[in-house]
């Protein structure tokens, strides 16, 4: 008769192995990913990310305020508030999706995908299809766009 001590010792070994494997996938797959996303937006200075991403935010959150002063629906730029959001996503290393980004642009999901629409069209906003669902994608702006919008804020908003 077996003793199920050792069964149990040894599935317990294999899982614990299982889990090791995995998370060193992960742990590869999430440096890949950061690499991927550095490649993709690299900066010229080491703080210039950091110092661009304050910037991002407080200009994204002056927008907000502008809402407690006058009437918001005099501010209708939801493709500005997009493109915000989206270089404030990539600055961040987050994965932006098409509600997310929506809901950050504070318009209704059938004006926000018009809008998206319209930017990925003129080549300033990419899809990017979603691994894990089929039917769901995430947004990331061009190079270009980052680009561009990278050196607005230095030029622009830095020279405030």
């Amino acid at each position: 008769m077996k003793d199920s001590s050792l069964d149990d010792d040894g599935r317990l070994l294999e899982l614990s192995e299982e889990v090791s494997r995995i998370a060193g996938a992960l742990t590869r797959l999430s440096i890949g990913l950061r690499a991927s996303l550095q490649h993709v937006c690299p900066s010229s200075k080491p703080n210039e990310p950091h110092v661009l991403l304050k910037r991002i935010r407080w200009l994204i959150d002056a927008r907000r305020k502008r809402a407690s002063y006058i009437d918001p629906d005099l501010f209708g730029e939801p493709a500005w508030d997009i493109l915000l959001d989206l270089l404030r996503a990539e600055l961040s290393y987050e994965r932006s999706s098409v509600a997310s980004t929506c809901s950050a642009a504070c318009v209704p999901p059938s004006t926000g995908l018009r809008w998206l629409n319209a930017l990925e069209q003129r080549g300033l906003v990419l899809r990017q299809g979603d691994w894990r669902n089929a039917n769901s994608s995430f947004l990331v702006l061009s190079p270009e766009t980052s680009d561009a919008l990278r050196r607005y804020f230095i030029e622009v908003v830095a020279a405030k």
